[in-house]
């Protein structure tokens, strides 16, 4: 089956059986490799993804239902180059370690902030609950995206 999909601003068309997953699609039809395969039961976030602007857990869902959609992957979240806040904000507030959940916890922190600009300690942990983390404690997750809501 053709699908097209317009990934980080760039329309794909590839041909993909019904049952391959949007982030084996992504990794493997697209070697966009920095969406990692976690857990594979959407549980842990390390595959999220923005499709629409919605985060998404893209090992929850088949290529096929991207078909026609936009996805921006932690690759599109930079331009010209210059790292987005987010990514800036994780760097500077040393909010990874190992760096395995990063991706996902990136991505879901710019959705978080989409929805709310200005949001509180605890509306951040509730924001990325549905991001693991094994390293961290979380601490410095919680910095980094309060400096990128201060940045803008």
């Amino acid at each position: 089956m053709n699908i097209t999909v317009q990934v980080n601003g760039v329309s794909e068309t590839r041909s993909v059986e019904p049952r391959v997953l949007l982030v084996h699609f992504l990794r493997e039809n697209l070697g966009l490799t920095g969406t990692h395969v976690g857990c594979d039961t959407s549980q842990c976030g390390a595959c999220t993804v923005l499709l629409d602007g919605a985060a998404v857990k893209s090992c929850s869902l088949f290529a096929v239902q991207a078909d026609g959609r936009k996805v921006t992957t932690i690759e599109g979240l930079s331009t010209d180059g210059k790292l987005h806040a987010m990514q800036q904000a994780f760097w500077d507030q040393h909010g990874l370690q190992c760096g395995f959940c990063t991706p996902g916890m990136i991505v879901s922190a710019c959705h978080l902030l989409e929805r709310n600009p200005n949001p509180s300690e605890a509306e951040i942990r509730e924001g990325l609950e549905g991001n693991l983390c094994r390293c961290t404690g979380y601490a410095n997750i919680v910095k980094a995206v309060q400096q990128a809501a201060r940045a803008g």
